[in-house]
């Protein structure tokens, strides 16, 4: 009896260690689409370079949901957040948000 208390303890515990890495895991395409949308919000408000700080935490995202599970969406997703970052930097808000948008679009596409 001792032992399957134990046991269950054990398992339980384990369990909780790894379920909210597993949780997170699951989540960087649902965090990289949050980012992404806050950076097209700020490009349109024409504030460049809090586009560029979202983008690129939306880019760390989204290259870890592509490192977790290959989609050509997210690879896609990616290569948009890059330019806009690049068209962030430059001060041009406009072509960083087109890019940013191009980005949202390939990005919910992958969680479907």
């Amino acid at each position: 009896m001792k032992r399957r208390s134990f046991s269950m303890i054990v398992g339980a515990a384990m369990a909780a260690c790894f379920l909210p890495s597993l949780a997170l895991a699951e989540n960087h395409l649902s965090e990289a689409i949050t980012h992404t949308k806050e950076a097209i919000e700020h490009g349109k408000a024409g504030h460049a370079d809090i586009l560029v700080t979202h983008a690129k935490e939306g880019l760390k995202h989204a290259e870890a949901a592509e490192k977790e599970k290959t989609n050509p969406h997210t690879k896609e997703g990616i290569t948009h957040l890059k330019a806009s970052i690049d068209e962030g930097a430059k001060k041009d808000a406009k072509a960083a948000t087109g890019h940013a948008e191009e980005a949202l679009t390939h990005l919910e596409a992958a969680t479907k």
